[in-house]
C-alpha cells in the first residue's frame, strides 16, 4: 500500500529516435540518485522488441543486458518500469497475441522487473472485424487487455495504461464528454494508473483545473508523461532550460510525473537536475521560502553542477569508466549506495566508438591546394552512425590580421578549455524551451526584426534619415553583430572543450545555429548603405521585404499550438526573418563529419580583399591546370578575368569567406545581368584592353588569349534566362575546408542580398568538367536551365529561384 500512494517522479525513455546506451543509463540512474529522483520507465520507441516487434522474446544477450539494467536502477534505489507498445498490430480477440503479450512480460517479471506499463499511444482508433464482434468499442478492447495482463502478473503495485487519447487535444468532443475516456474510467481497475501528457501532446502548462478535471472522468489521479523537453519532432531544436509550468502543489492531484526528455542523453543535465529541485520543492509539507520552487533559482543551481560536468575530460557515449561523482550540490540530502556495476561492454544499440581512426589534421594555407575530402552525416532521428573522433584543434587567429598571425586578444577554439559561465548561460538561453525563447535568444530575435524594418535608415539613399536614428540602427547593430560573434565563439569552444561526450549530443545544435548567425551577421553588415530605394529596376526594400517573416515562432504559435507548428528552433525563426527565410532547404544540410574548431567569418567585400582575391583565384586556376604559373602571363590576368568585372562594377554584391589564417573563400553577384553587360562593354573591356594592348613591347605575350576569353564572357544570354533569373553569381572557394557546408553558408549570404534588393531568381555558369562546382550547386538546389548555345561558348548555366 505505501508503494501504491508515493509519488513516481524521474524519467520516462520514450522518445523516437536512437534509444541511448547502458552506459548513459547507467550515468542516468547516478543522477536521479543524486537528485532524489525516483523512477525510471523503459520505451524508447525505436526498439524494435518494445513496439515494433513486440511479440519477439529477448535473446539471452539481451536479457544479460536487461538484467544488469534492473540490477543497476534497484542498486540506486530506483523503481524500474518496464513498458511494451503493442497497439500498432495487436488483435485484442487473439488468444494467440495474448499469450504472447504474456510470455514477453513473464520474461522480463523474470529478470526483476516488479513494474510493467502497456502503452497504446501514437496507433490508430480502428479495430479489425474479429475485434468489433468481440468488443462494444476500441476502449472496452485494450481495457479488457490490460485488466487480464495485470492480474497475469499477480497485480503489481505500479502497472500503468497509456491511452490512445492521452491528452486533451486528443479527445471527442472533449475530455468530460470521451466515450473512450468515460471507459476507460469505467472498466479499468482501479489500482492501474492511467497516463496523460496535459491539454496537449506538449502541454506549456499544467493546472489543478485541467486534471481536476481528467481524475473525475477517469476516476482516478493520472500520471503525467511529460514531453516538455521532448526534441524528437524537430532535428533542429533543443531544450536545455529548466522545469517549469508545473507547480509544485499539483503533486496532490497526481499519482506521478515522468519526464520525457531530449533525444540526446548530455542534454538532460539541467531538464533532470531542475526536475529533481521540483520535486523536493513542498515534500515534507512545508510552506518556508526554502521549499518553494523557482525555475531560475533551480536553473542556476543547475549550472553550476553542469559546468563541472562540462568541464569533465568525458569520453563520447560515457563508455570509459570514471570515478563515480555526482556532480550536484544537493547530493548529501540522500543517500547514494555505491553502485552495483554490470559488465561495461554490453550495449543495448551500438554506442559511440572508443577509440576510431582520426582525421587528417587541418592543412596549414600553404598547403591548403591539396586533395582534401570531405564526410558528412544527416542528423535524422533514425539510428545514425557517430560522429568520429576528433583531432586536437588549431590555434585560432585574428580575421583580418595577415595570415598565421594569432590572435591577440582573444580566447582560443582549440585546445580543451574550460567553457565559461556566460557560454553555458548563453547555449542553454538559445535552446530554452518549446514554448518560450531564453533571455539571448529573445534579443537576437528582437534586434533582428527591428533592423530589417528599419534598414530603410541605412539604405543606400538614406540622406534625409535624421542622424540620430541612423545612430540608433547601427548601435543595435553592433549589439546584434556582438552576439553573433558570441555565437561563433560558442561554437568554438564547445568543439574545444575537454568534454567529447557533451560535444557530440550537442554539436549538431550548435553548428546550425553557429551558420544561421554567420548568415544573419553578414546580412545586417551588407544592409548598412546597399539596400536599394524605390527607383530599383527589380524592386526595393519596400515591396520585397513582405516576404521576411514578421513574427516569431511562438506569436505565430500562440499558447494553444504545438511547438511542431514551427519548425526549427532559435535557427529557423532567424532563417524566417531573412529575405530567404522560405527557401527551407537553403538551411538544411547535414553537419561535417569531423567537427572543427576551425572559426569563420562571413562579411561583405572591402576594397583591401581585392589582392588577396586575386592570389586565391590564381592559385585555384593553377591547381585546376595541374602546372605552374608561366612567367609568360600577366599576375593579375586571371583575377581580372575571374573576379575583376564584379569586383569593380557591383562590389557591393560582394561577401568574403574567412577563417584564422585569413581568406579562403568568396562569393560575388550581379543584381541586373542586363544592365551590368552594358556597362561592362561601356568601361570594363575598353579599361582591360589598354592593361593588356595588343601591340607593343609588353613582356606577356600569351595573355591576350585570356583577354579574348574576357570578351566572350561579356556575350548575351536569352531573354528567356533573365525573364526568370535576372542575377548572376560566382562562388570560390578554397578546397581544403572541412566544413563544406560554410560554403553554402556564405552563399546564403549572397543570396539574402540580391532578394532584399528585389531579385526573384539567380544563376551561374559551369563548365560541365568542374564536377566538385556542378555537385555542389546541384545539392544546394539549383536547377538545370540550359545546355550550350546559352553563351558563345559552351557551359552549363544552372539557376535557382529566390
Amino acid at each position: 500500500m505505501e508503494e501504491r500512494k508515493q509519488f513516481l517522479c524521474g524519467v520516462v525513455e520514450g522518445f523516437y529516435g536512437r534509444p541511448w546506451s547502458l552506459d548513459q543509463r547507467k550515468v542516468l540512474f547516478q543522477w536521479m540518485q543524486c537528485w532524489g529522483l525516483n523512477t525510471y520507465l523503459y520505451g524508447p520507441k525505436d526498439d524494435l522488441k518494445h513496439r515494433l516487434l513486440w511479440r519477439e522474446v529477448y535473446s539471452p544477450e539481451e536479457e544479460g543486458q536487461l538484467r544488469t539494467l534492473i540490477l543497476e536502477a534497484k542498486s540506486r534505489g530506483l523503481r524500474f518500469v518496464y513498458a511494451l507498445s503493442p497497439g500498432q498490430d495487436i488483435v485484442f480477440s487473439s488468444a494467440c497475441d495474448l499469450t504472447l503479450l504474456k510470455r514477453k512480460l513473464r520474461q522480463v517479471s523474470d529478470l526483476g522487473c516488479q513494474a510493467f506499463a502497456i502503452l497504446f499511444d501514437d496507433i490508430d482508433h480502428s479495430m479489425c472485424q474479429a475485434d468489433t464482434e468481440a468488443f462494444s468499442s476500441f476502449a472496452q478492447a485494450q481495457v479488457t487487455v490490460t485488466n487480464e495482463i495485470y492480474r497475469f502478473l499477480g497485480e503489481p503495485p505500479i502497472f500503468l495504461f497509456c491511452p490512445t487519447e492521452y491528452c486533451s487535444s486528443l479527445c471527442s468532443p472533449s475530455v468530460s464528454k470521451s466515450p473512450y475516456l468515460q471507459t476507460v474510467g469505467e472498466a479499468l481497475l482501479p489500482n492501474i494508473t492511467v497516463v496523460w501528457t496535459g491539454s496537449k501532446v506538449i502541454s506549456r502548462r499544467l493546472s489543478v483545473d485541467c486534471l481536476a478535471e481528467v481524475k473525475c472522468v477517469l476516476q482516478r489521479a493520472p500520471l503525467i508523461w511529460d514531453n516538455l523537453h521532448a526534441n524528437d519532432y524537430d532535428s533542429r531544436r533543443l531544450f536545455l532550460g529548466p522545469f517549469k509550468g508545473r507547480e509544485p502543489r499539483l503533486r496532490s492531484h497526481l499519482r506521478g510525473l515522468l519526464l520525457n526528455p531530449n533525444c540526446e542523453f548530455e542534454a538532460n543535465f539541467v531538464p533532470l537536475h531542475t526536475l529533481g529541485s521540483w520535486y523536493r520543492a513542498g515534500k515534507w509539507g512545508r510552506k518556508d521560502e526554502e521549499c518553494e520552487y523557482c525555475p531560475d533559482k533551480a536553473l542556476s543551481a543547475a549550472l553550476r553542477d553542469w559546468m563541472e560536468e562540462l568541464n569533465q575530460p568525458l569520453q563520447a557515449g560515457r563508455q570509459t569508466p570514471q570515478t563515480e561523482k555526482c556532480g550536484c550540490k544537493t547530493s548529501d540530502r540522500f543517500d547514494c549506495p555505491p553502485a552495483s556495476r554490470g559488465p561495461s561492454s554490453i550495449a543495448k544499440l551500438p554506442v559511440l566508438p572508443l577509440n576510431s581512426s582520426s582525421p587528417p589534421s587541418s592543412p596549414t594555407r600553404s598547403k591548403r591546394l591539396g586533395d582534401g575530402k570531405e564526410g558528412e552525416r544527416m542528423r535524422t532521428n533514425q539510428p545514425h552512425q557517430p560522429y568520429q573522433q576528433l583531432p586536437e584543434p588549431r590555434p585560432e587567429a585574428t580575421f583580418g590580421k595577415g595570415r598565421g598571425k594569432k590572435a591577440q586578444g582573444q580566447g582560443l577554439c582549440g585546445g580543451k578549455g574550460l567553457l565559461s559561465e556566460t557560454q553555458v548561460r548563453l547555449l542553454i538561453g538559445l535552446h530554452y524551451l518549446p514554448h518560450e525563447q531564453g533571455p539571448s535568444a529573445h534579443k537576437m530575435l528582437q534586434d533582428l526584426t527591428w533592423l530589417k524594418t528599419n534598414c530603410h535608415l541605412v539604405g543606400a539613399n538614406s540622406n534625409k534619415a535624421p542622424p540620430q536614428k541612423i545612430d540608433e540602427w547601427r548601435s543595435r547593430a553592433s549589439r546584434f553583430l556582438s552576439l553573433c560573434e558570441d555565437i561563433v565563439q560558442l561554437h568554438c569552444s564547445v568543439v574545444g572543450g575537454a568534454n567529447r561526450a557533451v560535444l557530440y549530443d550537442l554539436y549538431p545544435y550548435v553548428w546550425d545555429l553557429r551558420n544561421t548567425a554567420l548568415v544573419a551577421k553578414a546580412f545586417i553588415c551588407w544592409l548598412d548603405g546597399r539596400v536599394l530605394s524605390d527607383g530599383s529596376s527589380l524592386g526595393s526594400w519596400k515591396n520585397c521585404f513582405h516576404w521576411c517573416g514578421k513574427s516569431t515562432g511562438p506569436e505565430q504559435q500562440g499558447r494553444e499550438s504545438e511547438p511542431w507548428v514551427f519548425k526549427g528552433g532559435v535557427s529557423g525563426e532567424v532563417q524566417m526573418l531573412l529575405p530567404i527565410g522560405s527557401c527551407s532547404d537553403l538551411f538544411t544540410h547535414p553537419p561535417p563529419l569531423y567537427p572543427t574548431s576551425r572559426r569563420y567569418n562571413i562579411r561583405p567585400y572591402q576594397n583591401k580583399d581585392k589582392v588577396e582575391l586575386y592570389r586565391m583565384v590564381r592559385q585555384l586556376y593553377m591547381r585546376n591546370q595541374g602546372g605552374q604559373e608561366s612567367s609568360a602571363v600577366h599576375p593579375d590576368v586571371i583575377g581580372d578575368r575571374c573576379l575583376g568585372p564584379c569586383l569593380a562594377l557591383s562590389p557591393e554584391y560582394g561577401f568574403i569567406l574567412e577563417d584564422e589564417l585569413g581568406v579562403c573563400g568568396c562569393v560575388l553577384g550581379i543584381l541586373d545581368v542586363r544592365s551590368f553587360a552594358k556597362r561592362c562593354q561601356a568601361s570594363w573591356l575598353p579599361a582591360m584592353r589598354d592593361k593588356y594592348p595588343t601591340k607593343g613591347g609588353h613582356a606577356y605575350p600569351y595573355t591576350q588569349d585570356l583577354v579574348k576569353l574576357m570578351e566572350e564572357d561579356q556575350g548575351e544570354y536569352p531573354d528567356s534566362l533573365l525573364y526568370h533569373f535576372p542575377s548572376q553569381l560566382r562562388l570560390d572557394a578554397l578546397p581544403d575546408l572541412v566544413d563544406i557546408s560554410i560554403s553554402r553558408t556564405l552563399l546564403n549570404a549572397l543570396l539574402a542580398a540580391l532578394k532584399a534588393n528585389g531579385s526573384q531568381g539567380v544563376f551561374c555558369e559551369v563548365q560541365p568538367t568542374d564536377q566538385q562546382r556542378l555537385e555542389f550547386l546541384t545539392k544546394l538546389g539549383f536547377l538545370e536551365i540550359l545546355r550550350g548555345e546559352a553563351r558563345s561558348r559552351e557551359g552549363l548555366v544552372l539557376g535557382r529561384l529566390l
